[in-house]
């Protein structure tokens, strides 16, 4: 099984293709988290927040507003009368801002790995490479596992090179003095929490790696039963784009099946300030709904690859 993984990981990065992928990431957080810091406000931060704090309040005192918009800007009120109580600036002033608007990028890893599972099996078909894995005395199941977990690895690596660039990028932005600054949050009480915020920061990134990781073997699963590198890259980058967009489509209608869909679930973001693309929905469901969805994705590629024949 080593021998395998690491004849894979060799297929991946002795490409100068795969380092320009992590230099173009690289690259594109920084140039991000600069043109962030560029537009922030540099004026004083106990000024603006009070400034906001008086138009949230007048806000709330019209009688047009819904109820959970209402709530929300309560809690959203309550935090920022804390942070001004307490003198702690605003999340996006500090080094922690850069590190979770750096998380949005994790759509382009996911995007990059989808293109390396989308090659993994579907080119040794196309190149006709596959004969030589099958012929070796590794079994078809051992091939495909290691095929699977290079993968992921790949995608870990550039999680890892993101995280550590928006870290040390926003710490020279923004300044490393307030690294221990906690994570704030109210309650439906109003009541403000203090939290961890490299726990939060983390939190973040895992459920979004979630959804990456449910994409690419679903990329990787396309891959493997349609033998087609175009094929696998472009359904699974269409799924991505796509499926979330019929998400946002069902989530306004609020269908009570929609909840079932795959991409009403992947985004497990939303249960970090409690709020659902669907009513009713929590964390332990999406979390049951993409497990069956993996399992399938899983069980589909191993079933095909085990019985495909290769010797045409």
């Amino acid at each position: 099984m080593f021998n395998l993984l690491m004849n894979e990981h060799m297929k991946i990065y002795r490409r100068l293709r795969t380092w320009l992928m992590f230099m173009v990431l690289i690259a594109g957080t920084v140039t991000l988290l600069i043109v962030v810091h560029n537009d922030l406000t540099k004026g004083d931060w106990k000024v603006d927040l009070t400034k906001q704090i008086t138009r949230d309040q007048q806000r709330l005192s019209r009688p047009d507003i819904p109820a959970d918009r209402k709530a929300e800007m309560q809690q959203r009120l309550a935090v920022d009368q804390y942070r001004l109580k307490n003198n702690m600036p605003p999340t996006e002033l500090s080094l922690w801002g850069g590190v979770l608007t750096s998380a949005n990028l994790l759509v382009a890893i996911t995007m990059l790995t989808v293109i390396i599972a989308g090659e993994s099996v579907a080119g040794e078909f196309s190149s006709g490479t596959i004969k030589l894995l099958l012929i070796g005395r590794a079994s078809r199941s051992k091939i495909l596992l290691s095929k699977y977990i290079t993968t992921l690895v790949f995608a870990l690596l550039m999680l890892t090179a993101l995280f550590g660039t928006a870290f040390v990028t926003s710490g020279i932005l923004e300044g490393f003095d307030q690294v221990g600054l906690p994570y704030l949050y109210a309650t439906p009480d109003l009541v403000v929490h203090e939290s961890n915020m490299f726990t939060y920061a983390m939190s973040t990134y895992g459920y979004k790696c979630v959804e990456m990781v449910l994409l690419v073997t679903m990329a990787f699963m396309i891959s493997t039963v349609f033998r087609s590198i175009s094929i696998a890259i472009a359904t699974s980058v269409g799924l991505t784009f796509g499926g979330a967009a019929i998400a946002a489509f069902f989530s306004s209608r609020q269908y009570w099946w929609a909840k079932y869909y795959l991409f009403e679930n992947t985004d497990l973001t939303v249960y970090l300030t409690n709020s659902p693309m669907i009513d009713g929905m929590t964390r332990d469901f999406s979390v049951g709904v993409i497990v069956v969805y993996f399992v399938m994705f899983i069980a589909a590629s191993w079933i095909v690859f085990n019985k495909r024949d290769v010797t045409a």
